[in-house]
């Protein structure tokens, strides 16, 4: 059985969403579909009921998505004994944002490709607030993420980088713009008039909601969105008040659009690291990827 299309199950039994899916292993909508239908083929059995609005699993997909997930597993500890004397081969899942890639993960990535040419990077992006969720569920084997105030007792973290949190509001002029240089030049924003565009879920989103807190306001919440590429695009376009890692701003198609330098910016900074479940730093790949991004980043 195509251990590729068994990915691609498992990506979509996890998400339960083609789209998203296809997305995250760069594939069209399409192309999963046929993955999909192949595998029930072969199976036999309809793995996941589908309509034009909803996607779950079957019973039988169910007992195959364990199945998929112990054959790749597996596979990857086959590829692992056989690969070359000395020489490390197989693959390792990774999962991060689409501005990780280049702002936290390129001298990694690059590093660990010249020391273990055979090691394959099976990378899937997405929703950074996702990752550790991730991991917990054996989806990937590593996620780019930021520390939870209460680290899972079952994982590892390896702290990279901090990022400054910032709240950064429209650079043209607009409704909020004025709201927010109002507020400044009487040194009194009246944070709860302000519409805020914040993260659905994840760190950013605790960070934020502690700092409100602490301030007894009450945010005037605008729209929660995934991921914080999508947050300074909204603001870019004048609909409120975001919240973003400045590495993030700085990395965005948008942040011509975006300023921080008019607002308060007493956030704390946000911890990015790798994170792995304990257990799966036994596997000598995770170690040496491990090892490679501590040595890259204290360098």
């Amino acid at each position: 059985m195509d251990h590729r299309a068994l990915n691609v199950f498992l990506s979509v039994a996890q998400t339960l969403n083609f789209s998203r899916s296809a997305q995250a292993l760069h594939m069209s909508v399409s192309a999963v579909s046929r993955s999909i239908a192949r595998l029930e083929q072969e199976v036999g059995q309809v793995l996941l009921e589908r309509d034009r609005r909803h996607v779950q699993l079957t019973g039988a997909g169910r007992e195959f998505q364990e199945y998929a997930r112990a054959a790749v597993a597996d596979w990857q500890a086959l590829r692992r004994r056989l690969g070359s004397e000395g020489e490390l081969a197989g693959e390792v899942s990774l999962y991060c944002s689409v501005t990780a890639t280049h702002s936290v993960l390129a001298p990694i990535l690059a590093a660990f490709r010249a020391a273990h040419p055979a090691v394959d990077i099976m990378m899937h992006t997405g929703d950074q607030a996702d990752g550790i969720a991730r991991v917990l569920e054996g989806l990937d084997d590593v996620s780019v993420s930021g520390r939870p105030e209460q680290l899972p007792a079952r994982l590892e973290f390896l702290p990279l980088l901090e990022s400054p949190l910032r709240f950064c509001a429209p650079a043209a002029d607009c409704a909020v713009r004025d709201l927010v240089l109002q507020g400044v030049r009487g040194n009194a924003i009246e944070w709860d008039q302000i519409p805020f565009i914040v993260p659905e879920r994840g760190v950013t989103k605790d960070l934020l909601e502690r700092w409100f807190q602490a301030r007894g306001v009450t945010p005037r919440i605008y729209a929660q969105v995934a991921g914080h590429e999508a947050i300074v695009a909204m603001v870019s376009l004048g609909l409120g008040v975001g919240i973003a890692p400045q590495l993030v701003i700085e990395a965005s198609g948008s942040a011509a659009g975006v300023e921080v330098e008019i607002l308060p910016q007493d956030l704390p900074n946000l911890s990015v690291g790798l994170c792995s479940l304990s257990r799966r730093l036994e596997n000598p790949l995770l170690k040496a990827l491990w090892d490679v991004a501590a040595a890259t980043y204290s360098a």
